[in-house]
């Protein structure tokens, strides 16, 4: 099957079994829509070059700034994006603030996510 090939299913049958068990799983909407911003917020390249960074290692906004060559203003504006939506969290050490990922939940999403980019171009 060429990896363009559209799939259209060609049949008048309804499988309501299957219908009624995957509706009674599904979960509520604002559940379905916080997933949906969840996602949305790894959607710009600057948060996920951040989300890599802080992947291998925890840092401060300055030392996020010299690698990803950009300014701390800048870099700090995306870090507030990441903060809100609670994947990555920070530790004072004093005047310095170091940041992180979140838990170990967003560090397995985000390893998870590049494993399965890195396995579609080896295919390819």
């Amino acid at each position: 099957m060429a990896k363009n090939e559209t799939i259209l299913c060609d049949c008048d049958v309804i499988h309501s079994d299957v219908v009624e068990s995957v509706k009674k799983k599904m979960p509520e909407e604002d559940i379905l829509y916080d997933l949906s911003d969840f996602f949305k917020v790894l959607g710009d390249s600057t948060r996920v070059k951040i989300m890599w960074a802080l992947d291998e290692s925890e840092m401060c906004v300055c030392d996020l700034a010299v690698l990803l060559n950009m300014t701390k203003s800048a870099i700090s504006h995306q870090l507030r994006s990441l903060k809100q939506a609670n994947l990555v969290k920070f530790r004072r050490d004093g005047k310095v603030v170091y940041y992180s990922l979140s838990d170990d939940h967003v560090k397995e999403i985000f390893e998870k996510g590049l494993e399965h980019i890195r396995e579609e171009e080896n295919e390819g």
